[in-house]
Formats: C-alpha cells, structure tokens, sequence
C-alpha cells in the first residue's frame, strides 16, 4: 500500500463523502465555470490539507466527525485549489500536475475569475459555519498568503535566509497549520491543544515546501512540472541560495552568467543542476527539511499515544521522504 494511502486509512470514510460534498461546493449556475471546476477536481493531488482537518478532528473529536468539519475541509481546499489557479496565471505556467494548466485552456481571464469564485465560495462556508475562531483564522491566513505571492514577485538574489523563510512561511506552511487548527476547534479541542497542534503545522508545511523546492530541480515526472522553473522564473528557493553562497569564484561567476540572462534556457538549467549536485546543494535542502519534520514531531509529544497520533508522525516522515 502506499504510505499515503496508508495514512489516509483511518480517514477513508470521511475522504470519500468529502469529494462528494467538495465538489457540490464548486458548482455553480455558469457553464464555463462548471468545465473549468470539474476539470479541477479530476486532476485533484492528495488532498493533504483535508486529510490534515479530518486527521485532527478524530483526533480530539474521539474519533467523530461534524456537518462543520466537512465544510471547514470544503474550505481549505477550495482556498487552496484557488491559490493554484492564481499562480499558474502569475507564473505563466504551462502544466499542472503533468496536465496543462487552467489558463493555458480557458486562457488568463477565465482563470483569474475561476479563482476569485473558489476564494468567495470558501468564505461563504465560512460565514454559514459561524464559527469567529475559525473565521478570523483563515481571514489571517489567506492576508499572509496574498501579501508573501507579492513578496516572492519582489525578491532579488540578495534577499536574506530570513526573507526566503518568510516568504515559505507565510505562502505554504500558514495554509497547513491552519488546516490543522481548523480541524482541531471544529472538534471542540482546547486553545491549547489547537495551539500546540498549529505549530505541528506550521513546522509540517516548511518542511514540504522546502523539499518542493528540491524536488523542482529533479526530474520532472515527480512534480508534473519543468525541471528547474523557478529558476527559469528566477525564484531564489534554498537549493539556489545554498549553491550561490557555496559556489567557488569560477562557478560563482558562470552562475552569475546564467542568472543575469535575458531567458534561461534548458541547458542553462541542466548547467545549474549539475552545479547542485557538485556542492550537495540538494541534500542541504533535504536536510534541512529533516529538521522542520522532527519539530513537527515534537510537537506532538504532549498528546496522549494512539493511532491517530502515529499516523501524524508517520505523515511528518512522508513529507520529507517523497523521492528525489
């Protein structure tokens, strides 16, 4: 079985009525936007971020789920499935998960606008959960992620570790801890339990970004996506910023090159690759996403023993051990 088939065991019930009533929450009166949402769903990923609310709900909610935990998972999905589309329209980007994008379809308007559906969809259920934490936490959420998509636009080759962390921070990782802490309140668990399991996430989430940011310069078939695109779209993720400061006068100099280029072409890209693997670029990502596992580990220390807490342990070793 695969271990992510293996982690979502405990929750397959309430994943397969989730489909069901995420996909109701999609539908609309407007044609176009009915193709463009239901070729959304049929590409779905692993759907991490509900796994993550109903996970946790079980999990203080003595293995019970509510009507509230399932549009709370709704909510989550569609804010992120919305991100997506605005990204790839941002990004210019050609395919998603190994299939052409929304824009390259249905070009950038009907994208752009396709996205500002699921963004309002998802405060609609909120608002009908009437639940002010949750409300407030995903209002919060949603600012940072806005503000960290213009920050990335913005960045240079001379932006700080400090900003980089930021800027994963406030555009994946928020997003996976407010996932978990929506699952935690919607069960009725305390501010406490809620706050210690929010940095489960938080930590959970910097450590999928930063091996995303790996995975882009390793092959292609794993990502869906062009080996090396952020490079290409000159994102300064850690593989980069770890050969930048590593590479020798020589290296330095031709990196700089490459960089300073009008277009980075595919063997520009095979070039920097070949770099990363002289100076172990790649493994330092990977190591480094190690350590952000092990807090989210920790995290949960305080919780009593049960399966559902092994199977979030199991779910922080996954993150970080997904190919490369």
């Amino acid at each position: 079985m695969k271990v992510v088939e293996q982690i979502k065991k405990p929750i397959y019930n309430e994943m397969d009525l989730f489909e069901k009533k995420f996909t109701e929450s999609m539908s609309s009166k407007v044609a176009l936007l009915n193709r463009i949402t239901h070729f959304i769903v049929n590409r779905k990923g692993k759907q991490m971020r509900p796994m993550f609310v109903f996970l946790v709900a079980k999990l203080l909610g003595k293995g019970n789920v509510n009507e509230r935990t399932y549009r709370g998972a709704s909510v989550i999905e569609l804010i992120h499935t919305a991100t997506l589309v605005h990204d790839d329209v941002v990004d210019g980007a050609e395919t998603r998960r190994a299939r052409q994008a929304v824009c390259r379809i249905w070009g950038n308007e009907s994208s752009v606008l396709s996205g500002d559906y699921l963004f309002a969809m998802a405060f609609y259920l909120l608002t009908k959960m009437r639940n002010k934490e949750v409300l407030s936490l995903m209002s919060a959420t949603t600012t940072r992620m806005a503000c960290a998509e213009l920050s990335q636009l913005t960045s240079s080759f001379g932006t700080s570790d400090e900003e980089y962390f930021e800027i994963i921070i406030n555009k994946t990782a928020c997003l996976f801890a407010a996932a978990i802490k929506t699952g935690a309140l919607l069960a009725g668990g305390s501010l406490d339990s809620a706050d210690r399991l929010y940095e489960y996430g938080m930590a959970l989430g910097i450590a999928f970004q930063i091996v995303d940011d790996a995975l882009d310069y390793t092959y292609e078939y794993k990502t869906g996506k062009p080996v090396g695109g952020d490079l290409q779209e000159r994102k300064i993720t850690l593989p980069l910023r770890h050969l930048l400061k590593k590479a020798n006068p020589s290296d330095r100099r031709r990196l700089d090159k490459i960089l300073s280029n009008q277009e980075i072409e595919k063997h520009h890209v095979d070039e920097v690759v070949n770099m990363m693997k002289n100076y172990n670029s790649i493994q330092y990502t990977l190591d480094c996403s190690k350590n952000y596992s092990l807090d989210a580990q920790r995290s949960l220390e305080k919780f009593p023993e049960s399966s559902l807490r092994q199977t979030l342990f199991e779910l922080a070793d996954f993150v970080v051990s997904r190919e490369i």
